[in-house]
């Protein structure tokens, strides 16, 4: 008498993976890109912001749309 085998349940989903990121995968990231842009569109801070007049207003132009 043969015994039966047993197989493994299948997943949950089988369509694809779930992958789910922790809240603080996304959150900083996205602070340091906010906090890089920020030094980019304030040239004022910067020691050394003699540079093409014609970028500096690019970037202040930048700053203006993104502050609305």
């Amino acid at each position: 008498m043969s015994a039966r085998t047993h197989s493994r349940p299948l997943p949950a989903t089988t369509r694809g993976v779930d992958i789910r990121l922790p809240w603080w995968a996304l959150a900083l990231p996205t602070l340091a890109f906010v906090a890089l842009l920020t030094l980019l569109l304030n040239p004022t801070d910067a020691q050394a912001a003699t540079g093409d007049p014609l970028v500096t207003h690019l970037l202040e132009r930048a700053r203006e749309l993104v502050v609305r």
